[in-house]
């Protein structure tokens, strides 16, 4: 009778104990946390100084190239209109020139995303190196 109660007792747990397991993996989440705050890098960013949009554009005027989709479908160059069939021998022309190959992107809200890409796919075989897409005007513009 005693030895039957002896064997039950005595024998071997298949249970897991977790315990052990879950403090390891706390301890390297804190390590994995301490070391995501410390490898954080800033980015420097130049923004440039608020200036009077009038009085610069005037004196800038020249040296930047827009290009502009207008609502109605053309094209202009620096308020100059140029036919769609045009718009590669014209950037040519002003950009082999150029040793700054930097131009303005602007387009009406109602120009789909296939004409503005060709666009610029126009101004890259022209030579454009960089290409900005200006923001939509705020009130008052026109």
């Amino acid at each position: 009778m005693s030895m039957a109660a002896g064997t039950d007792s005595g024998g071997y747990s298949s249970a897991i104990n977790m315990t052990p397991m879950i403090d390891v993996l706390l301890v390297l989440l804190i390590i994995f946390m301490m070391q995501v705050s410390l490898s954080r890098e800033v980015m420097k960013v130049q923004l440039p100084p608020q200036q009077q949009p009038n009085q610069q554009q005037e004196s800038s005027q020249s040296n930047q190239i827009v290009l502009h989709l207008l609502a109605d479908g053309g094209y202009t160059i620096n308020s100059e209109p140029v036919a769609f069939s045009q718009l590669d021998a014209r950037l040519h022309q002003i950009y082999d020139t150029r040793p700054a190959k930097l131009m303005f992107v602007k387009t009406a809200p109602n120009r789909t995303y296939g004409e503005v890409i060709e666009a610029m796919d126009i101004a890259r075989s022209a030579g454009v190196q960089v290409i900005g897409l200006t923001p939509p005007e705020l009130s008052g513009g026109g």
